[in-house]
């Protein structure tokens, strides 16, 4: 049996910040450390709360003159640097109680706190570089009640440059099944990290594209039955294809994972989160794409990244 350690030496990284969203993320963190053989960096990205631009508290009033509006501007200064120095203490302590709690669980694991003095989207694309996994929750402190995702998972999901898990769902009972979304039959980079989380895992893996025909709106004539029939026939024989050509050399790579293709007609998306129901893991290509305001992942991965009911990896990949 062929031993998976290609990412024995890096480190699983978890981003928490106390939040009961974070602490979910860091117990599958080491979860998956523990898995790896790998170490576990705990880090707590910089408090996105700041003092405003000047504010100063307990600033006296009145019109200040030159001597005194110096006065006050160093004394902001001053505040601005105490109100820092605050907010790094307070990211240490939730760093080092988070690395107690994963020591707790896991006697014997690596792991090694930091507090980061940038925001924690940017603390964790930077880490996830140089990371087997990179674990975040769905969201922290600053997500309202309802919101299925929050801005920080949904940032670092589209930026991080290495596979990033998102922990959500609500499926409590091992299902021993990994499942990988595939979109195109290039997207074997997703495949075979499917392949390597079934193997680790031992589950089964089942390799999941699903498509739906294109409507074209505004045509008012369409074309002759047996057209549509020809079209629909040859599309479907393209579409069965593309989980077979993902998987094509791994099932040889990965003797010991059974693995199944699987072509559905169905919204990618609805497919996906259905086959999640039954699933330990779902694994998906990150097609990212540059848009006006800068990386945005597609609409199906954002179906998934909201519904699935188990966690979710993105392996990123061209677009």
């Amino acid at each position: 049996m062929r031993t998976v350690n290609r990412s024995v030496q890096l480190p699983v990284v978890v981003g928490v910040d106390g939040s009961h969203h974070s602490l979910r993320a860091l117990d599958r963190a080491v979860e998956e450390a523990v898995l790896r053989g790998a170490p576990l960096d705990v880090l707590c990205g910089a408090s996105a709360h700041r003092l405003a631009p000047g504010g100063t508290p307990g600033a006296p009033g009145g019109a200040p003159g030159a001597s005194d509006a110096a006065g006050e501007t160093e004394a902001a200064r001053t505040a601005g640097e105490e109100h820092r120095r605050a907010l790094a203490r307070q990211a240490r302590r939730i760093a080092e109680s988070a690395a107690e709690r994963a020591r707790e669980s896991a006697p014997g694991l690596e792991v090694r706190p930091s507090a980061a003095e940038e925001n924690a989207v940017a603390a964790l694309v930077r880490a996830g570089r140089r990371a087997a996994l990179t674990v975040v929750g769905t969201r922290g402190h600053g997500g309202f009640t309802g919101l299925l995702l929050g801005s920080v998972s949904l940032r670092v999901a589209a930026h991080t440059e290495g596979p990033v898990m998102v922990v959500r769902g609500d499926n409590e009972r091992p299902r021993h099944t990994v499942v990988v979304g595939v979109e195109y039959g290039t997207d074997t980079g997703a495949a075979r990290y499917g392949f390597e989380e079934a193997e680790r895992r031992a589950a089964a893996l089942l390799v999941l594209h699903a498509w739906e025909l294109p409507v074209y709106p505004g045509v008012m004539v369409p074309p002759p039955t047996r057209v549509l029939e020809e079209i629909a026939e040859e599309q479907a024989r393209y579409e069965e294809s593309v989980p077979v050509d993902a998987v094509a050399g791994l099932r040889e790579a990965y003797p010991n994972v059974d693995a199944r293709a699987e072509t559905v007609y169905a919204g990618p998306g609805h497919a996906l989160v259905e086959a999640s129901a039954a699933a330990d893991l779902v694994v998906l290509a990150a097609h990212r794409r540059h848009r006006l305001f800068g990386m945005r992942l597609g609409p199906v991965t954002h179906a998934v990244l909201h519904h699935a009911h188990c966690p979710v990896v993105l392996v990123p990949t061209a677009a």
